[in-house]
């Protein structure tokens, strides 16, 4: 096997994890195996090209940072905008911990969470310590990577225009803020392990993932809250919940080793800084072999829940669902929405950001003066909704039971358009529409009822964006391919791309509302498109589909 750089480099530290109990040999083994098993992944964008025997074996993860290079870019507008380095730098802190979290929710709970170490190495004559302690290295090694791209260019930059003291500064911050990030993700998920077990804890898992997403989000705002410009300068406002922010920690810890910074707040923020990634450590440590024992509990699986039919409901398949294929295909689909873990863990996030982002930029255009509101046209703000339509529409296709997938060879279908229009409509009814019913309710409580054929043509444009949205990608089975094929960053540009046509609507939209009666002309000219594009987008054959 190979011997990585990153082993070599933590041959270093060896004495440290002696230390602290850790058998250093057998982890450094372990690890070892770990990352030769990463390497052999087939990478998502060589997956069509998977079949060819001469292809090296890459590693998708390390293949895919440059995307977080780019990120990078976003952190340096905030390094110079004057120096308020406490403004600044919590800024920068938040938006860090902002990619670092939600990569490490997508991409790292299964190790954290997989069973195979107990099942292999605990029926060895392997100290438990030294498991948990590799499992860690596992997941610090990758983050590494994903911290140095980054935080790469911005720690350069600042090395170059702020000096050494900002650099060591910085660097101090972000190594602390990851084991701040790791542990406080893991000690979550020992929470839950620790009082649920079965089927129950894998959904709150899943849940928990989910949540965590809209928490980070939510913090965001919290973050950008805690400070007001006036007249181009920023004012810090202390409020009793900035404790619970802890970009604003090291952002406090910045001032106050640069700038003298001693103020209450500023010291108290700083001790936090350093005081709770070294206490969360600790803790995480002595509850680790109670984690890993808990973890058993993930090979439990309950019973399957029973599908309840209500008439209402089954009264809307058959209005919506015109051939009995197509209210098959619409309550198969249907099912694996609500019942593929992987699949929620993936989109849901997605949904609530869909939720969370009109009503965000909403308020931050009106801040100041919210009296305007109701008579602006910033009920259009409602079209961030649609950003989740290519997320979906691509997620639409993998499945974790994707073996399962020969049943479609196997059924007497004579057209695949029921099972295209059948899944896309199962999507929009249980996904889409009920986002789009809480904003409606939402925007018509604060512009009133006038904006009624607004929010119709909306939800006109959202039904033909997906149709757009299946026209454009390519075709596939729905739910026919692993999740293991799945890197939402080798869909960025698509996703990007896609999302292009959704400022175009938006902007249709707004010149239809320049007219008398534009809007409702505009409903109905999209009617009979709508109606177009939904006889002829779903005539697609096998053969189109194995091209």
């Amino acid at each position: 096997m190979q011997d990585y750089f990153t082993l070599k480099l933590l041959d270093r530290f060896e004495k440290v994890f002696r230390g602290l109990g850790v058998d250093y040999r057998v982890m450094r083994k372990i690890l070892q195996v770990k990352l030769t098993m990463d390497g052999r992944r087939v990478p998502t964008i060589f997956s069509q090209n998977a079949k060819k025997k001469d292809q090296e074996p890459t590693n998708q993860y390390i293949k895919s940072l440059w995307i977080y290079v780019l990120f990078s870019l976003f952190l340096l507008p905030f390094m110079f905008m004057g120096n308020n380095l406490l403004f600044q730098m919590s800024i920068v802190y938040g938006i860090f911990t902002f990619f670092i979290m939600t990569s490490l929710i997508s991409d790292f709970s299964s190790v954290l969470l997989d069973i195979r170490d107990r099942n292999i190495l605990y029926p060895k004559p392997v100290d438990r310590k030294t498991i948990s302690t590799a499992k860690l290295m596992h997941v610090i090694i990758y983050l590494s990577y994903l911290t140095i791209a980054l935080a790469g260019i911005p720690l350069l930059v600042g090395l170059f225009t702020k000096g050494i003291p900002f650099f060591i500064v910085m660097v101090m911050n972000i190594i602390l803020l990851d084991l701040l990030i790791v542990v406080f993700t893991a000690l979550i998920y020992f929470v839950i392990l620790r009082f649920f077990d079965g089927e129950k804890l894998k959904d709150i898992i899943n849940y928990v993932q989910i949540g965590l997403s809209f928490a980070i989000m939510i913090g965001y705002q919290l973050l950008g809250r805690s400070f007001e410009l006036f007249d181009l300068t920023v004012r810090f406002n202390l409020e009793w919940w900035q404790v619970f922010v802890f970009p604003l920690w090291y952002g406090a810890n910045t001032d106050l080793l640069l700038n003298q910074n001693f103020e209450q707040a500023i010291i108290l923020f700083s001790v936090l800084s350093l005081l709770m990634p070294i206490l969360a450590i600790w803790i995480y440590m002595k509850l680790a072999p109670a984690f890993e024992h808990n973890l058993q509990k993930l090979s439990y699986h309950g019973k399957a829940k029973e599908q309840r039919r209500s008439k209402l409901r089954q009264a809307l398949v058959n209005i919506l669902c015109r051939s009995k294929e197509e209210r098959a295909f619409f309550r198969f689909a249907t099912m694996m929405m609500k019942n593929e873990r992987e699949f929620k863990l993936k989109v849901y996030p997605s949904l609530g950001f869909s939720i969370v982002i009109p009503l965000i930029f909403m308020f931050a255009v009106f801040r100041e003066d919210i009296s305007d509101l109701a008579s602006s046209n910033s009920y259009l703000s409602i079209y961030f909704s649609l950003i989740v339509i290519p997320t979906v529409m691509v997620v639409l296709k993998f499945s974790g039971k994707y073996k399962g997938a020969w049943i479609y060879k196997a059924a007497p279908l004579e057209r695949l358009a029921p099972m295209f229009s059948g899944t896309i409509k199962a999507f929009i009814v249980n996904l889409y529409l009920p986002i789009y019913l809480l904003l409606s309710i939402v925007f018509l409580f604060l512009f009133g009822i006038r904006i009624l054929p607004d929010l119709i043509l909306v939800f006109l444009h959202a039904c033909s964006f997906a149709v757009i949205c299946f026209m454009l990608l390519k075709k596939y089975i729905p739910f026919s391919q692993s999740f293991d094929e799945y890197n939402q960053n080798s869909y960025a540009f698509i996703l990007i791309g896609l999302t292009l046509i959704v400022l175009l609507l938006t902007g249709l939209h707004y010149v239809s509302t320049w007219f008398p009666f534009g809007t409702y002309y505009y409903i109905a000219i999209l009617l009979i498109i709508l109606i177009i594009l939904w006889k002829r987008a779903f005539n697609i054959t096998w053969k189109k589909i194995y091209e």
